[in-house]
Parts: C-alpha cells; sequence; structure tokens
C-alpha cells in the first residue's frame, strides 16, 4: 500500500514538472511586463537621480539586458535552483524563503484545521437539523462570513480586540523583546496567532460548511443508506458511518484546490497583521521591484501547490480505497 502510494507521488511529481517550467517561465514574463524596476525604485527614494545614476543600477544588476537574454540567463538558473539574490535585502532568495516559510505554513496549517474541523462539524448538524432553526443559522451565518471581506474584518478585530478590548497583540509574530523561549515561547506564538489564523480560516470554514451540508444530503438520499436503514440501522450510526465518510470526499477535493487561494489571501491577512510570512514578504517585493525574490516567491508558491495537490489525491485514495491511484 505504502509503496503504491510512493510510486503514485513520484509519477504524479514528475508529470508536474512540464506544467512547473511553463509557470515558471510565464512568471517571468509577466512580472517583467509591469512598470518600472529597482532604479525607479532607488530613484525614487532619493527624490532625484541622474540618467548615469539609473544606467549604472540597472548595469549592475543585469536589468540593461534583452528580455530574451535575461530570460535565458534566468531559466539556466532555475534549472540549477538558484534563484538569485534579493536587490533589496541583499542576501539569497532562497535564505529569505526558507527564513519566511514556516510562519506561513504554520498559520496556514493552522488556518486550514480549524476550516476543515469546523467546517465538517457544523456542516454535519446543519445537514441532520435540516429545514429548522439550526440548519438556518448556520447557512446565514456561514452566507454572511463568506461575503465579508478579509481585509475589514481583519481591521475590525484590531480594533475590537486589541485596541478596545487589549486581549490580543495587533502585530507580529512574538514579543522578540520579552526574549521568550521553550513553551513560553510557544505561547506566545499561539496567542499572536489567534487572531490572524481565524480570519485566514473564516472565509473556507464558510465554504466548507455549505459544501459539507450538501455532500451530507446528497449521499443521504443514496441507495445504499436506504438500505443500511431498511436493515434496521440507528440514524446515528447510518450518518457517521456511512453518509459522513462519503460525505467528506468533495471536501478533502475541495482543500487541494483552496490552497491557491488562501496563499493569496495570506497576503492580505499577513499584511495586515505584520506576519513575518511569505504573503508580506511578496507585498514587499512587489512595491520595492524586488524581482528576484518576486520570482522566488513565486515559483515556491507553485510548487506548494503542486505538492499539496498530490497529498490531496493520496488522502482521497486513503478515505476511499475503492478510488484506484492513476
Amino acid at each position: 500500500m505504502m509503496l503504491s502510494l510512493a510510486r503514485f507521488a513520484l509519477r504524479r511529481l514528475i508529470q508536474s514538472l512540464p506544467i512547473l517550467i511553463g509557470v515558471v517561465a510565464m512568471n517571468f514574463v509577466v512580472a517583467n511586463m509591469a512598470p518600472g524596476d529597482l532604479a525607479d525604485v532607488l530613484a525614487g527614494e532619493a527624490g532625484a537621480a541622474s540618467p548615469e545614476f539609473m544606467a549604472e543600477i540597472r548595469a549592475k544588476y543585469g536589468l540593461d539586458q534583452p528580455l530574451i537574454v535575461r530570460f535565458g540567463l534566468y531559466m539556466w538558473n532555475m534549472a540549477q535552483l538558484d534563484l538569485g539574490y534579493s536587490f533589496r535585502y541583499g542576501v539569497p532568495v532562497t535564505e529569505l524563503l526558507l527564513n519566511h516559510l514556516w510562519p506561513t505554513l504554520l498559520l496556514m496549517l493552522t488556518a486550514i484545521l480549524m476550516a476543515f474541523g469546523a467546517g465538517v462539524v457544523l456542516g454535519v448538524l446543519a445537514a441532520r437539523m435540516v429545514n429548522r432553526w439550526p440548519d438556518y443559522l448556520i447557512s446565514v451565518t456561514a452566507l454572511i462570513a463568506y461575503a465579508t471581506p478579509v481585509f475589514w474584518l481583519g481591521l475590525m478585530m484590531v480594533v475590537v480586540f486589541s485596541v478596545n478590548l487589549g486581549w490580543l497583540p495587533s502585530s507580529g509574530m512574538e514579543d522578540i523583546s520579552a526574549g521568550y523561549t521553550g513553551l513560553r515561547r510557544a505561547l506566545d506564538i499561539l496567542v499572536h496567532m489567534i487572531m490572524p489564523a481565524t480570519i485566514l480560516g473564516l472565509y473556507l470554514t464558510a465554504f466548507y460548511v455549505r459544501l459539507m451540508r450538501a455532500s451530507m444530503l446528497e449521499v443521504s438520499g443514496q441507495d445504499f443508506v436506504t438500505t443500511a436503514r431498511a436493515k434496521g440501522l440507528g440514524e446515528n450510526a447510518i450518518a457517521y458511518r456511512h453518509v459522513l465518510r462519503n460525505a467528506i470526499l468533495p471536501m478533502v477535493t475541495m482543500l487541494g484546490l483552496q490552497i491557491g487561494a488562501m496563499l493569496g489571501g495570506a497576503v492580505l491577512v499577513e499584511t495586515v497583521f505584520a506576519w513575518p510570512g511569505l504573503g508580506r514578504l511578496a507585498y514587499t517585493a512587489v512595491f520595492q521591484r524586488d524581482l528576484n525574490l518576486l520570482l522566488g516567491l513565486l515559483f515556491i508558491c507553485s510548487v506548494m501547490v503542486i505538492v499539496i495537490n498530490i497529498a490531496t489525491e493520496i488522502a482521497y485514495r486513503l478515505i476511499d480505497p475503492r478510488i484506484p491511484l492513476k
């Protein structure tokens, strides 16, 4: 079983290489179509700059080369997994990404677990209480949460829980000045993560509640459920042993598809809460025209989406052994 899953994952990774190469090439072309470059940013920060200074900056960082030359050099470096240096930070892009990757993964995994767990529980409850007041309450609340802008809700939470009540820190990942270590540091990070993880997971929670409710109701009407009920099984046994296991499959599928949307939402959430992850780094890279850093971020996000979708397919097979690995 495990050997076949490992072979499937390896085969999927190999099949994803042409897609990844195409995404990398497209990212380079699109990023270079944007107006302005590092020289323009430095000139703006200085207030003014001579044409000679601008030309010197572009020559120093290879920005004066034709686009096709820069593209070929970039693809050659990517073939060697060399992401280059960050113009703004003056350090290798790989080092920057690794330093900011784990805060984003921590935030995303926490938000996903919260959203998936809450979505399953509330979706099952709504389906079991269909057309009754718990179903209406859950459905309306999910619809409101789904339609509420992430950045606005984040700002409102900061105003309420940080400014007015003073219960939670308004920004950052931890209190660096306190110098906490061990368990005390972990608790400090957990407290800082409550608001951003809640905001990031709220959109997914609303989506999963609606999806789980619809899936439960659909599976409940299938023939095998009628057969189980005719054999005298109780409603709880039918719901949790038969219906739930089949109804949760669309949730797993959508989980992999929603990772890209969550990465986009991380940019807003990490910016609002000053969370030191990839989203905030991407925001900085765009506005400072740090092309190497931006392309490195797009590359690692593409890899994350591919890997998570492969993991989703494997999870799908583990939940339902009847599904073949192709």
